[in-house]
């Protein structure tokens, strides 16, 4: 039997399976932010993630605006299940799947509830069209210190082999902490996308991409890599 996998996302995962050790890098905490902004009116309101949906529902009646568009089928789910209708919903889970696929009218007004660290590219690309953008931090990404550190010890003492990182800032916490910790144990990388893998590379790993960025597609791809039924 092979060792266990940690998996780092912060969603809740509940399963019997000792394949998997259930273990979130990081922890989020809320961000108070301007309101004024939501004394305007919007095109769209763009909603990124289910925990940008899960943080910005008890301002949600008071935003005006004329549609909805997300990014992953299950930031619709979640959005259904709260009574938000959505409008628009690419295939693809990234935000380039989504700025391929978005159009919108000259002047649209867009509105972006959102982690603080959310990488930048959405925001700038809808504005490099012409679209008149407001982008609020809703909540960051703090450092889960002592679950990292349980994680180390569950690779000195081979209890597990494998880390799956959902967030390019889990891994940079834990590989941080590596260096702190002055220690490089033998262990598989997985990564839920393309710049989760570039700071994995960065800080010295290789590491396995999941075929789509979802921690779905991130727990089928490592279970086809690692022969898994």
């Amino acid at each position: 039997m092979s060792a266990s996998v940690i998996m780092t996302q912060s969603s809740a995962m509940h399963t019997e399976d000792q394949t998997w050790i259930h273990l979130p890098f990081i922890k989020l905490e809320p961000l108070s932010f301007d309101e004024s902004v939501l004394k305007r009116s919007y095109t769209w309101l763009v909603l990124s993630s289910k925990n940008a949906v899960r943080y910005f529902l008890p301002y949600l009646s008071q935003l005006s605006y004329q549609k909805v568009a997300v990014i992953g089928k299950k930031t619709q789910r979640f959005c259904e299940q709260h009574g938000i209708e959505v409008d628009f919903c690419p295939d693809d889970f990234s935000q380039e799947g989504f700025l391929d696929k978005f159009s919108f009218e000259n002047g649209a007004s867009i509105f972006i509830p959102s982690s603080k660290a959310a990488r930048p590219l959405l925001e700038e690309e809808l504005k490099e069209r012409g679209a008149d953008v407001v982008k609020i931090d809703l909540y960051e990404p703090v450092e889960h210190q002592q679950n990292i550190h349980e994680a180390i010890e569950l690779l000195k003492n081979r209890s597990a082999d494998g880390i799956a990182f959902a967030s390019s800032s889990s891994a940079e916490n834990f590989f941080n902490a590596l260096k702190r910790y002055r220690i490089q144990p033998i262990f598989e990388c997985y990564a839920i996308g393309q710049p989760t893998y570039e700071t994995v590379r960065k800080n010295g790993y290789d590491a396995v991409i999941a075929q789509k960025q979802t921690i779905d597609g991130l727990i089928n791809t490592i279970k086809e890599s690692r022969n898994l039924k």
